[in-house]
């Protein structure tokens, strides 16, 4: 009951004196939006980053050339060129693969794109018709490339939806025709946006049938024979399958290769799930600095709850002479200041959660920012705590300060 009706008298104390309070709570209040709205950041940041990975599939499994070792010497990763078509039906046999439900070679090079007075220099990749299921790629408009167009080497091309519009503007590209380096391409589909970074972006590139790559466009490098792929894309049947694929791939490959015991992998196998989650790693890490920058927005803030709440004190010595006069214990005391600064930090905090929430609105709104502000309960519960939290700690003090007062002497001040 006490406390109830400490709080009443703290909260006419501050309606008493506007001014001075909102100084006061300014620290607070900048401090919880500026936690609220820096761990938002960082969680947008993470979910948009987590997205992107995971419309790409996390049961997927990409097969790149790796070291090879030639004259015994170790060429860079890469640069072998040791991945054929051959690999790619080696791997289609479903009684030595099980676990491999769609297999999609790429062939990929940079190249020119004109249209009209506009060109670009963008990827171009070579690739089949299961490569959209493999990649979780979705059709805007028009349709994706089909095996009558690998088996015809048509001139078809499909566009990512960044790519469509910085050719074609607000055109519908679908039916019309653009130049890659210098040869004429039917546009056959754009692909729905789907994110992603740098200009291997899906919505940045531009796919063909992978013959037409291979034979005609860039004129790819054989090995023994064969043509090679840039990348091998593997969707595995099942999540809990992905380290058996594996094993599957690595064991069919060192048998094509003709790869001795001693010797390392001329390619590489890299597992979608495990970026998936180093980028939640380094997301969480990210969020956890961003919210302790702004926490420090918050020490500030009680350190000036502390000053004012000193001042106040001072202001109100005669006060509290008057009151210890009159029976107060310095318990009495001690919870009525004390009351005043968490009511203080409280009515802060909630102020600043407004103004984060608010922070959160404007960011909606910039057409740049690939992400959203994300403000979730256990953020609100930590910001306020926090808040409460420095009340307690900076409002003790002048609490205490004001419970050593002797009453004479407080009476004798003007």
């Amino acid at each position: 009951m006490k406390a109830i009706r400490y709080l009443r008298v703290a909260l006419e104390s501050i309606v008493a004196h506007k001014l001075r309070a909102i100084l006061t709570m300014l620290g607070i209040i900048i401090g919880v939006a500026a936690v609220l709205t820096t761990m938002g950041i960082g969680r947008g940041a993470s979910a948009n980053i987590t997205e992107s990975i995971e419309s790409q599939g996390t049961n997927l499994l990409t097969i790149s050339p790796g070291a090879s070792t030639q004259g015994g010497l170790s060429g860079s990763s890469g640069s072998a060129g040791t991945l054929t078509m051959g690999d790619v039906e080696a791997l289609k046999d479903t009684t030595l693969h099980p676990s491999l439900a769609l297999i999609a070679p790429e062939y990929s090079a940079t190249a020119q794109l004109v249209y009209a007075d506009t060109n670009t220099q963008n990827t171009v990749a070579g690739v089949t018709a299961d490569y959209a299921q493999v990649r979780n790629q979705e059709i805007a408009s028009g349709r994706y490339l089909n095996p009558e167009d690998s088996q015809e080497q048509a001139h078809v091309v499909v566009l990512g939806s960044e790519l469509a519009a910085d050719l074609f503007g607000g055109e519908n590209p679908v039916g019309l025709s653009v130049r890659i380096n210098g040869e004429p391409f039917q546009v056959v589909g754009v692909l729905e946006e789907s994110g992603g970074f740098g200009r291997t972006s899906p919505d940045t590139m531009a796919y063909i049938p992978i013959e037409v790559a291979q034979g005609r466009l860039f004129n790819a490098d054989r090995y023994r024979g064969e043509y090679t792929v840039t990348s091998i894309y593997i969707q595995v049947s099942d999540q809990d399958q992905v380290e058996a694929a594996q094993s599957q791939i690595e064991t069919t490959l060192r048998l094509r290769h003709n790869l001795r015991a001693d010797e390392d992998n001329d390619f590489d196998i890299f597992d979608q799930a495990s970026m998936l989650e180093t980028a939640e790693d380094i997301s969480q890490t990210m969020t956890v600095f961003l919210g302790a920058i702004g926490a420090v927005s918050l020490l500030v803030g009680g350190i000036g709850i502390m000053n004012i709440m000193l001042v106040s004190v001072t202001e109100r010595t005669r006060e509290i002479g008057l009151r210890k006069a009159i029976g107060a214990h310095d318990n009495d005391i001690l919870l009525q200041f004390l009351v005043e600064a968490l009511a203080l930090c409280f009515l802060g905090g909630l102020i600043g959660v407004g103004l984060a929430y608010g922070v959160a609105a404007l960011f909606q709104r910039i057409p740049s920012l690939t992400f959203n502000v994300v403000i979730q309960p256990d953020s609100l519960v930590l910001a306020i705590g926090f808040s409460v939290l420095a009340g307690l700690v900076f409002g003790i003090y002048p609490a205490m300060r004001a419970t050593q007062l002797d009453p004479i002497e407080a009476l004798r001040s003007e």
